[in-house]
């Protein structure tokens, strides 16, 4: 079996270059058969992913954060709408702010575990979304979830926090955020033959658990079960918002009056009046969208994980 190994090299301010002996001296006395490439640009991993396929190379293996993930699988979910026959299977190895994919999939945090378990190979089948809107009229996928809103905005302030690392450069941000942003737009919300309105501070559609290094959207969530988890949060006073932030650390938000959820294939968000900030697996969407449209499609590729989903 021949790994590919994506190193994104500015992933955790600097972490993933850093990572890389580590990485090596692991996957040497684990007697894996692997070479390591690092991205030179933004969507390189894309094309770097579609690369490995043609190379016919068994796992591609994403070496960053959500955002590395997220382009390793846009890659080789290229590679299997073009009919491909063989499909790489995705690992990941965690080195980034967030890694709430990697979570949601059962990989561990670790260098060491993360070797290991691309090591002994275990393969899930995971369902990916597929989101079309935003700066993707042509669409994109997804594997751990979409923000729209507050968390969105939460992440942008994030990302631009160089001195910060892991769950507590979201804390800070979602605290600088609750005074940049707490006008909610009035949204239409359809799924499942309904259609709703409200002032919404949050949409989260997730695959995945987890959002922003600790926040756990959807406690319930499994990643081949057909089916997209919702986190529908309407506007509250600014205070509120704090009080809501520890619920969401517990997984316990559906306690709260704000929060409502649901669970669905498909869902649509298009803004009735303001904009939809939105991002993808931490991935900018838009920052004024107006219409997003997301779609699951069940067991598209294979993850390599520590354990079933």
């Amino acid at each position: 079996m021949k790994y590919r190994i994506v190193v994104n090299p500015i992933a955790g301010n600097g972490a993933g270059e850093a990572s890389i002996p580590e990485i090596e001296k692991q996957l040497h006395a684990l007697g894996l058969n692997f070479d390591l490439v690092r991205t030179e640009r933004r969507s390189h991993a894309i094309e770097l992913a579609q690369q490995a396929a043609a190379e016919n190379i068994d796992v591609v293996v994403a070496t960053g954060g959500d955002g590395t993930a997220n382009e390793v699988l846009n890659g080789l979910m290229a590679v299997r709408v073009a009919n491909t026959s063989c499909v790489p299977a995705l690992g990941i190895l965690s080195v980034g702010r967030g890694n709430d994919f990697a979570f949601g999939m059962g990989i561990p945090h670790g260098l060491e575990e993360g070797c290991q378990t691309l090591a002994q190979a275990h393969r899930q089948a995971i369902d990916v979304g597929q989101v079309i809107g935003g700066d993707f009229p042509e669409g994109r996928y997804f594997g751990n979830g979409v923000g729209i809103g507050f968390d969105a905005v939460v992440g942008f302030v994030a990302a631009r926090q160089k001195r910060l690392r892991g769950f507590l450069s979201y804390i800070v941000a979602t605290l600088k955020t609750a005074f940049l942003y707490y006008k909610a737009p009035l949204v239409a919300i359809e799924y499942n033959g309904q259609s709703q309105k409200m002032h919404a501070l949050m949409v989260s559609v997730m695959n995945g658990r987890r959002m922003g290094g600790g926040f756990l959207m959807a406690p319930q969530g499994i990643t081949n079960d057909g089916e997209l988890d919702l986190c529908l949060v309407r506007q509250v006073p600014r205070l509120r918002i704090f009080g809501l932030v520890p619920h969401f650390m517990k997984g316990t938000q559906a306690t709260q009056e704000p929060v409502s959820a649901g669970r669905t294939h498909k869902v649509t968000v298009t803004a009735l009046q303001g904009t939809l900030p939105a991002h993808a697996d931490g991935e900018t969407l838009c920052t004024e969208g107006q219409r997003l449209e997301m779609s699951l499609l069940p067991r598209q590729i294979d993850i390599i994980t520590a354990k079933s989903q």
